[in-house]
């Protein structure tokens, strides 16, 4: 009984150190009453307290101890310490098989023979102990073996995170800048083309149409609290198109980046899909399409749906940040601007894009030894005027007016084209169409040049120093255009921006041919880097994974419940300040996806200490009064601190479960 007594004494602080966050003034207050309890009862339950290493006496006659390693000692990242926290097992979860079947709580080979005996597997998995390192090098060599595809990367990857889910993030984490292309663009894409074919676990929720009245009850059969949310209709998933229900491939791969690259708990993220049909006729034929095989629901009756599930989301979670993922085109904006005061949320394709361009942009600046403020003297040519583009341009635009340009000067810099060409004060823009009221200020500015010339016309008339595509067509940069604005300028800006590779206006190599490797280069996807006659162009690559992580962290942590222009603005400008001086000499205008958990602190902490300028912070002045007394530093360190690191936790049952064995 005493000994029963003292567990649950330390699993009681183990809980309130799960629930505070695990946040760094909290820890330093509850971390030696977690440890020195587990300590106390150690010898009396036989569980063993945490050292730098732990030998654990066999009891099998072959007279040798199971060894195992506390790579805790050895770690160079600051993030939170798992040995500080312990994981503990849903009260619903029994001894035995069942945890080994449970890919939050099961480790494979990596359960110590206390934890075998704690859980009741001893037997069921094999007597060798592996470490969480050692796992990864096994799988990592069978995943870069000769001749292995994307698709099976990415489906190696999905059976791992159906089986260990921590083994999962741990891969992810080590080899973000390897596998980010397969969990993400442009393997998902791929993946979700056949996604009802490689379906195999549920993951994620589904709102259909069906379900309209009922989201709010269908929330609370989601167990765990969120914290970020992706979602969407699948309505045009990656230039792809109208994939439908398929779309959950992509919520899911942009929340596995937000637990990789921000340190985002596992647990407290949740994908969804809102199936209001799909016009894809091939889908609708497919007899193994999961979704509803009706045609997309559209107008008012689409938009009461998106706002039932908003509402539904602020009733269980009202903290919760959304992000609205691959919305179509005449959707997107529409809601963005509905719920952008309703609810913490961003729509990554709109701002998550511009400001990925926008420090892309700060970028070349640099590169070209300008300061940021140079930005003004930038003329920009915009190929797509939808959602994306519009966008992009939009976030542009503020930039140059934040820079000193007037709104009407920082209109002039801009000519944006659609499928018919340049669009201008001549063309007749109807009221009330989508993406309208975003257009009209550029097109009205734009009186010097005939409507509808194509882009070869443009480039010889503009001159432009910046050509950016969000246009989806492949392809588009010809080798004439590219040359040209190779002819005009020494550094030409080079940004197709469209995803996947398949549809990306031009190439690397493209870009690299024409202009002689000076252009400064950014992709939506990533391409190799290029090389002519002893000059290397970087293939920077424009990703998304640069913002939408730091900025989802930085929104949280500081309780913000909007997300203002001026915290992405924050986002944008630190980007570029991670780059080294070696790595703005090579014409690098990002810094390497191996960084990404560095570079999602530093946009973290700026768009932290924007909200606290802006008087958004949520906090109790908490993040104020840090950064008065510890500066941006000591916020970055607090930020780095918050994020979840992928490794085995100590495995323990809920309080009063009544399933462990004492």
């Amino acid at each position: 009984m005493r000994a029963t007594r003292k567990l649950r004494g330390f699993l009681q602080v183990a809980n309130v150190v799960r629930k505070s966050g695990s946040r760094p003034n909290c820890m330093s207050d509850y971390t030696p009453a977690l440890i020195d309890s587990w300590r106390s009862t150690a010898s009396s339950l036989g569980f063993l307290a945490p050292t730098r290493t732990r030998e654990y006496a066999s009891s099998r006659p072959y007279g040798f101890a199971q060894r195992e390693t506390n790579y805790f000692a050895d770690r160079t990242h600051t993030c939170r310490f798992a040995e500080n926290d312990v994981m503990i097992m849903h009260a619903d979860t029994n001894r035995g098989i069942e945890v080994l079947l449970n890919p939050i709580y099961n480790k494979g080979t990596g359960f110590s023979l206390a934890e075998k005996e704690r859980l009741g597997i001893r037997g069921l998995t094999p007597p060798r102990y592996f470490t969480i390192e050692q796992q990864c090098e096994k799988i990592w060599a069978n995943l870069t073996e000769k001749g292995k595809t994307g698709m099976f990367r990415w489906r190696s990857m999905q059976a791992l995170q159906d089986r260990n889910e921590t083994l999962f993030y741990r891969l992810l984490v080590d080899h973000i800048e390897e596998l980010a292309p397969v969990i993400y663009t442009p393997t998902v894409g791929e993946a979700c083309l056949q996604y009802s074919r490689l379906f195999r676990r549920p993951r994620g929720m589904y709102f259909s149409a069906d379900d309209v009245g009922h989201f709010n009850a269908m929330m609370y059969n989601w167990k765990n609290d969120v914290s970020v949310i992706v979602v969407t209709d699948g309505s045009r998933v990656l230039g792809l198109g109208d994939l439908g229900a398929h779309g959950m491939g992509i919520s899911v791969g942009k929340l596995d980046l937000y637990v990789a690259g921000a340190g985002i708990e596992p647990s407290s993220v949740l994908p969804c899909v809102l199936d209001v049909g799909t016009d894809n006729e091939e889908l609708l034929a497919d007899p193994y399409y999961f979704g509803l095989p009706q045609k997309r629901i559209k107008g008012d009756t689409f938009m009461n749906i998106v706002d039932e599930f908003i509402q539904a989301v602020k009733n269980r979670w009202p903290k919760a940040l959304v992000q609205f993922e691959d919305f179509s085109t005449d959707h997107a904006m529409p809601i963005l601007k509905r719920h952008r005061e309703n609810v913490l949320c961003f729509n990554d394709d709109i701002q998550g894009t511009a400001v990925v361009v926008l420090a892309g942009i700060y970028g070349a600046m640099a590169a070209m030894g300008k300061s940021p403020g140079a930005i003004t003297e930038q003329i920009f040519v915009v190929c797509g005027a939808g959602s994306a583009g519009m966008g992009i341009a939009n976030f542009i635009h503020a930039a140059l007016v934040h820079h000193g340009l007037s709104p009407q000067q920082a209109f002039e810099r801009f000519y944006i084209l659609d499928k018919h060409g340049l669009i201008t004060s001549n063309r007749e823009l109807k009221e009330g169409e989508p993406g309208v009221d975003d257009l009209r200020p550029f097109a009205e500015s734009r009186r010097d040049l005939p409507d509808g010339i194509n882009l070869r016309e443009v480039i010889e008339s503009a001159k432009p120093t910046a050509l950016l595509g969000a246009s989806t067509v492949s392809g588009l940069f010809t080798h004439e255009i590219l040359t040209r604005m190779g002819k005009i300028n020494k550094n030409p800006i080079i940004m197709p921006l469209s995803n996947p590779t398949s549809r990306a206006e031009c190439t690397a190599e493209a870009a690299a041919n024409a202009t002689e490797g000076r252009a400064i280069f950014s992709a939506g996807s990533p391409f190799d880097d290029v090389s002519r006659d002893g000059v290397t162009m970087v293939a920077n690559q424009g990703n998304n994974l640069y913002v939408f992580p730091g900025l989802g962290l930085g929104s949280i942590l500081v309780g913000s419940n909007y997300i203002s222009d001026g915290m992405l603005n924050a986002a944008a400008e630190a980007i570029p300040k991670t780059l080294h001086d070696g790595a703005i000499r090579r014409r690098a205008i990002y810094p390497r996806i191996a960084d990404i958990r560095d570079v999602s602190v530093k946009v973290a902490a700026a768009v932290m200490k924007q909200a606290v300028d802006e008087d958004r912070e949520n906090r109790g002045g908490k993040i104020a009064h840090m950064i008065s007394r510890e500066g941006i530093e000591g916020l970055e360190r607090y930020v780095r601190s918050s994020m979840y690191y992928p490794e085995y936790r100590p495995t323990v049952f809920s309080p009063g479960s009544g399933r462990g064995t004492l």
